[in-house]
């Protein structure tokens, strides 16, 4: 039930504050912790690949958690459902900041991904709900805004809190920022009128979501360090996710209440834009990964300047946001979205490029380049995606796509660093049989490096090391440009009309 009639301009704009503080936080906290994972992996005794669960933990459990929104939405109320996910985020966020271990930061992570889940959702809706329909477009433009600088300001403001104090004040900033989201809404809400109605769980499908999903997640994370199927745990893992999966989609169809309306997979245009969706985040997400692991850990870059590196990706989609809002539908989207592809293709091949001697400038520059193909990518696809649904249908699209979107963003990180760690030993394999004492140039390098001793052979390690991992970012960025030219191509498969149904729920995140 809307009530915007009674909301005065200071409550309105003091209630979008609030809101979108909240918003601000869950997104910001899908890319703040990227920059610090080198720092976070050292000071608990992991590797890096290890380290990469502080991000799929998060992403993982808060795919899983968008399907219970609605529901929960209904059971409790969307102001208290609001409300209560802020407090338990800010919680879990002060529980991770004190983490001592690994295990013990994943499973704060994981609870503050569960409980994040509803934050963006509930904030849209709430959105709509106090906004009088004339300016809801300037309200969801607000939180479209929001979405895409919290992404920019994570690895900068992780890396220098990272550098300037300790990597847990990553998390313990979102606990005066959750408390003061929390009084303001409460403050400007508490009066809306609630509507609760009990309906049944799909707990079934849940809990086979649950394993399936989970289990897939931890063979991508594992399945390296255990050499793949030569591992029996990667085996009987695998075995469990296929059946959960294979169950949770043929009891989805057929549940008169399902946990994912997977029966929207029926309408060509979804089925095109999710496609499109997952490949071009996915993407999106794995890149913004590893070039901070590689700037770091490689170039010898801090978390701070890692974090300026990769930043302007977003200034250009912050500029070019509300025009893409207003004349997109004068284009043929399929062509923006093409056009996107294009701009974030082209931008791996320049990474492609790279070597161990480019420069700050040059990685800032191409990243800026990129934030083109950002900007064209979310609204096109999104329209997409919706275009062909029933109204009736809108709602569990725009929750099925953000599901979707957010497991390929987990899958992308476990298997780009997969990819990245794999193609770097390979590449270390073939560069170190050139090195011998018999061969002139390898004498030369050690004469160079003090003689043939243990540090001068450490010293030549390191170097085969560094050219490994350029290599290995080489080939990665190179799947990935022509992993955009591929999505360029389906795009196209989509049918207009498009025009705007899918209404407030394409705009943002």
């Amino acid at each position: 039930m809307s009530n915007n009639a009674s909301f005065t301009p200071p409550s309105l704009l003091m209630a979008t504050i609030g809101l979108s503080l909240a918003t601000f936080m869950q997104v910001l906290d899908t890319t703040i912790a990227n920059v610090a994972l080198p720092t976070i992996s050292g000071n608990l005794g992991v590797s890096s690949e290890q380290g990469t669960w502080v991000i799929t933990s998060f992403a993982v459990s808060n795919a899983i958690a968008l399907p219970l929104t609605g529901w929960l939405s209904r059971r409790f109320g969307e102001v208290k459902l609001f409300l209560w996910a802020t407090v338990l985020f800010a919680l879990a966020s002060f529980l991770c900041g004190i983490s001592t271990s690994m295990p013990e930061l994943i499973a704060f992570r994981v609870v503050q991904g569960l409980v994040a889940g509803p934050l963006y959702p509930m904030t849209q809706t709430l959105l709509i709900a106090v906004y009088p329909p004339a300016r809801r477009g300037m309200a969801l433009a607000l939180l479209a805004m929001v979405t895409v600088v919290a992404p920019i300001a994570g690895p900068i403001l992780g890396g220098w809190i990272t550098d300037s104090y300790s990597w847990p004040w990553i998390f313990f900033i979102n606990v005066p920022l959750g408390i003061f989201a929390v009084i303001v809404v409460r403050a400007q809400l508490k009066k809306r009128p609630v509507e609760t109605s009990y309906q049944p769980m799909d707990y079934i499908g849940l809990l086979s979501l649950i394993v399936g999903v989970g289990a897939l997640q931890i063979i991508l994370d594992k399945g390296n360090n255990l050499d793949w199927f030569e591992s029996n745990f990667i085996i009987i893992g695998s075995v469990i996710s296929a059946v959960a999966l294979a169950f949770f989609v043929i009891w989805e169809m057929t549940d008169k209440h399902p946990v994912v309306n997977l029966r929207l997979f029926a309408y060509r245009n979804f089925r095109i834009g999710t496609i499109v969706m997952i490949g071009g985040y996915a993407a999106f997400f794995g890149i913004n990964l590893i070039l901070p692991q590689w700037l770091q850990t490689q170039m010898g870059y801090t978390a701070t300047w890692a974090g300026l590196a990769v930043a302007p990706i977003g200034i250009l989609p912050v500029l070019m946001s509300p025009f893409v809002g207003k004349y997109a539908n004068k284009f043929d989207l399929r062509l923006l979205a093409a056009l996107s592809f294009l701009a974030m293709g082209l931008s791996c091949f320049m990474r492609a490029g790279f070597t161990n001697e480019v420069d700050f400038t040059h990685i800032a520059l191409v990243q800026l380049f990129m934030g083109i193909g950002v900007a064209l990518f979310f609204m096109p696809t999104l329209t997409i995606l919706m275009s062909d649904l029933p109204p009736s249908q809108i709602a569990d699209g725009a929750g099925l796509a953000t599901f979707l979107r957010t497991l390929g963003g987990s899958f992308a990180a476990s298997l780009t660093t997969w990819i990245w760690i794999r193609r770097a030993d390979q590449h270390h394999a073939y560069l170190s049989e050139s090195i011998n004492t018999y061969d002139s140039t390898t004498r030369d390098a050690l004469q160079a490096l003090g003689g043939a001793g243990q540090k001068a052979y450490a010293q030549l390690d390191q170097v085969v090391t560094s050219q490994a991992y350029m290599m290995s970012t080489v080939d990665y960025f190179t799947l990935m440009g022509w992993l955009f030219v591929a999505l360029m191509l389906v795009v196209w498969l989509a049918k207009p009309p498009f025009g705007a149904k899918a209404g407030p729920q394409a705009s943002g995140h």
